[in-house]
């Protein structure tokens, strides 16, 4: 193939690189501004002095962030969390958007269906009802409230079922003249086939999952079963509070750290198990998966 080497196309191309490289740094700069906050001194943070590297290096905010056993646990509820919840998700996300994906004559009823599931995202009951249900259904301070909420997130069910019916029908169609049934095509041929959108709506699961600290909050009274993010929440507002129960040398300490480098290190460290599980999952985003699965 001949490139293009106008000057009209270099242009073109300088602007895309220098667009993509500003907005990459704007993702990126702030996360290293907060390593490197997390380990400097109380005094550089302070006057400002802190930008990209640190200064005065010190892990005085990673060993106070990891005495007492509090991230530890508050990490844990969270893993059981996602664990548990994207588990569910997945499931009912496939055994959801697998029907919903034929037409409504395979399907009776599947408008309805579906008119159903689409109200759900417009409008929902509020905060109180939200709370009412799982106090009557005796799941407070269970990891259960957590995750049975949202069991089912609509919307990535409609991605995959959507996906679904961008699949070819002759797959399925040779499937049912070989004699296998809708379980068999679901489990053996169209979860392969399904991997790229699993990893997608996975992905999306274990973020919402990591992230949401609200319904920690409201739905733990005992902070012991906060999940991570909202022993985190709870941290940022008040942690000089916290400095001063955690049964140490406090003058000694805030010469080491203060209250901003706390925080950092505490958000680097809840940032690490995302950054760990995305490299995994992104090869799944770009597989074609369906190519060449159909031979005429």
């Amino acid at each position: 193939m001949i490139q293009d080497k106008s000057i009209g196309r270099r242009i073109f191309h300088a602007a895309n690189y220098t667009i993509l490289i500003l907005t990459s740094l704007l993702c990126i700069l702030p996360f290293i501004n907060l390593l490197a906050v997390s380990f400097s001194s109380s005094a550089a943070v302070s006057a400002g002095n802190v930008a990209f590297w640190p200064v005065d290096f010190t892990t005085k905010a990673y060993e106070f962030a990891l005495t007492g056993g509090k991230f530890f646990t508050a990490l844990w509820i969270s893993v059981q969390r996602v664990v548990l919840g994207t588990l569910i998700n997945l499931i009912l996300i496939v055994l959801t958007a697998y029907p919903l994906s034929k037409s409504n004559l395979k399907v009776t009823g599947r408008n309805v269906y579906m008119a159903f599931f689409i109200i759900t995202i417009l409008f929902n009951g509020g905060l109180i009802p939200t709370y009412l249900v799982v106090v009557k259904t005796g799941l407070i301070d269970s990891i259960w409230s957590l995750i049975l909420p949202g069991a089912l997130p609509v919307f990535s069910m409609i991605i995959l079922m959507n996906f679904i019916r961008g699949l070819p029908e002759e797959i399925e169609e040779s499937a049912i003249i070989d004699g296998a049934g809708p379980f068999q095509i679901l489990t053996r041929i169209l979860l392969p086939l399904l991997k790229p959108a699993l990893a997608t709506v996975g992905l999306f699961s274990i973020v919402g999952h990591w992230n949401s600290w609200f319904d920690g909050i409201i739905y733990m009274n005992n902070p012991v079963n906060y999940p991570l993010q909202s022993y985190l929440q709870t941290l940022l507002q008040s942690f000089e509070q916290i400095m001063l129960k955690s049964g140490t040398d406090y003058t000694q300490l805030l010469s080491m750290m203060n209250a901003r480098t706390g925080r950092a290190a505490q958000m680097f460290l809840g940032a690490i198990p995302i950054l760990l599980v995305y490299p995994f999952l992104q090869k799944y985003f770009t597989k074609g998966l369906v190519l060449g699965s159909v031979k005429g």
